[in-house]
């Protein structure tokens, strides 16, 4: 039996609630699958901590971060819990310069199930790379406020973390089956070249690294352009690669093509460790009812496991995420399983179990 040692930060909000459902899955994985076992030990971070021990990620959380095998992330922040300079305490972007989890995974998927927000077909499923380490996000606690009156946030683009973050664009383009309007495998760099010089050094180092990939199409998209096309036919994309903010603003965009932030799952990814969260916030609004979607935080231990399998070689982790996503899918697929965020009046609880049963029992 393998057992992996998950670092859980449940975080703030519904961060807790989510997590919790996630929790209960790894549960019901250990019953369908004998081979995999999951010690899960949870760690504290956030605005609560903050408030409580006085630093928004303790070192005991860091240190069990680099210790596991990986880490499960729920949510953080609170909009009343802010540092000196007027910005949220944000541990999760520390953890990302911190660990070096420079590749932003975010699949946006539309499940059958789930009320359309675009007209046609339905079969939306593209991935967008997002930096994380770079770009307009590296002024994050390094900004400059001189007075009342000026303040300077800088936008960093490096060879290193371009070539890098668009390499693993064109292989993660390699393993799949391409866009689902045309099968072409396709990556498309979507950038403000025609305005900064940054971009379009960006989408200079794209194209150099597109040379070595003849199987995959390279385009590029000015990034308001993009807003559009991610509307108007979203089939056509296979995998977007993206500077940090631009690629921090389209994820919520593709998030909210296919049903909202509560089915949208990421993952923060180096060369050595992984981290897994939900795309959305601590929704501090609802929090401590019950009606939040858990289906982000389950679709993000998902890809905890595809992660696993992937660096652990482990067939197992590749087989208890591929029943994860019929469980998902077999779920969403019956509305009395959605949450308020989708149209329905499922409680949290409630919907962590119907996935848990469906991995439990195989259907």
């Amino acid at each position: 039996m393998t057992n992996y040692r998950i670092t859980v930060i449940p975080g703030d909000g519904i961060g807790h609630e989510v997590m919790a459902e996630a929790l209960k899955l790894l549960r019901a994985v250990e019953g369908a699958f004998p081979g995999l076992a999951f010690t899960c030990r949870e760690y504290p971070a956030g605005a609560k901590c903050v408030q409580e021990r006085g630093t928004d990620l303790p070192d005991e959380t860091l240190a069990a971060c680099k210790a596991g095998d990986a880490i499960l992330f729920g949510a953080a922040g609170l909009p009343a819990v802010r540092l000196p300079d007027g910005t949220e305490i944000r541990p999760q972007i520390k953890l990302r310069k911190l660990l070096d989890l420079y590749a932003g995974v975010r699949p946006i998927k539309r499940y059958a199930g789930v009320p359309p927000v675009l007209t046609g077909d339905p079969a939306i499923d593209y991935v967008i790379m997002r930096e994380n380490t770079e770009g307009l996000f590296a002024s994050e606690a390094g900004g400059a406020r001189v007075g009342e009156h000026v303040v300077v946030d800088s936008l960093v683009i490096t060879r290193p973390g371009t070539e890098r973050i668009v390499r693993w664009a064109f292989k993660l383009a390699m393993q799949r089956q391409g866009a689902p309007a045309d099968g072409v495998r396709r990556v498309t760099c979507v950038d403000k070249a025609n305005i900064f010089q940054s971009m379009a050094f960006f989408r200079q180092i794209f194209y150099e690294v597109a040379k070595g990939f003849p199987a995959v199409q390279a385009e590029h998209a000015y990034v308001d352009a993009m807003t559009m096309y991610m509307v108007q036919r979203p089939l056509r994309y296979d995998v977007m690669v993206s500077e940090n903010m631009f690629g921090d603003i389209i994820s919520d965009l593709g998030a909210g093509t296919v049903g909202g932030l509560g089915i949208a799952p990421s993952g923060d990814i180096g060369d050595i460790y992984g981290l897994f969260q939900p795309s959305h916030g601590t929704a501090p609004d609802i929090a401590g009812k019950g009606i939040a979607n858990p289906i982000a935080q389950i679709l993000s231990a998902r890809m905890m496991l595809e992660w696993l399998a992937e660096t652990k070689h482990d067939p197992q982790c590749a087989q208890a995420a591929e029943a994860i996503e019929r469980a998902v899918e077999k779920t969403l697929a019956d509305r009395k399983n959605h949450t308020a965020d989708i149209g329905g009046t499922a409680k949290t609880a409630a919907v962590g179990d119907a996935v848990a049963k469906a991995v439990a029992t195989g259907n």
